[in-house]
């Protein structure tokens, strides 16, 4: 399992809107160069992120790109399915069929249980996660994810 590219820069380019404090945004050659990726890429990572309704634009002299809605409103969860799927999705087992139409381990599969263990986990981590959240420094960032399982170990133990 890899992180791809596209959810990468798609979420740099995201933190960069999320981070600017002037009104009227970013344009594409802004982020461009803060960034250090080609302004065909961040327009195609903009353009994703626009119909996903997580930034909007304006056009003209003093346009540019902003948050569509409130830091503390864009789930990076979210922004992450947009932009690259999950690990598993439930039509994985269709299209994982070997070169039968159906899967040998329809009934019984452990493999899907494996894999539909850990994209909870991943999703229970990364629905808490806001774009307010990762907005600042890299240790600040590890000490929210730290103290959310610190939490849900405690909850593990309390059950």
């Amino acid at each position: 399992m890899k992180v791809s590219a596209q959810e990468e820069y798609g979420m740099r380019c995201l933190l960069r809107i999320g981070s600017c404090e002037t009104p009227e945004g970013l344009t594409i050659p802004d982020i461009s160069r803060m960034e250090g990726l080609s302004p065909a890429n961040v327009a195609k990572l903009l353009r994703i992120l626009r119909l996903g309704g997580f930034i909007e634009s304006a056009r003209g002299r003093s346009g540019g790109y902003k948050l569509a809605r409130p830091a503390d409103q864009i789930v990076i969860g979210e922004v992450l399915t947009l932009l690259g799927g999950k690990i598993y999705e439930p039509s994985f087992c269709d299209s994982h069929t070997g070169t039968n139409t159906i899967c040998n381990h329809i009934i019984d599969c452990s493999t899907r249980s494996l894999w539909r263990s850990i994209q909870s986990a991943v999703d229970a981590v990364l629905g808490k996660i806001t774009l307010k959240d990762m907005i600042g420094s890299e240790k600040g960032v590890t000490s929210f994810v730290s103290a959310m399982n610190n939490d849900a170990v405690e909850n593990q133990v309390i059950m």
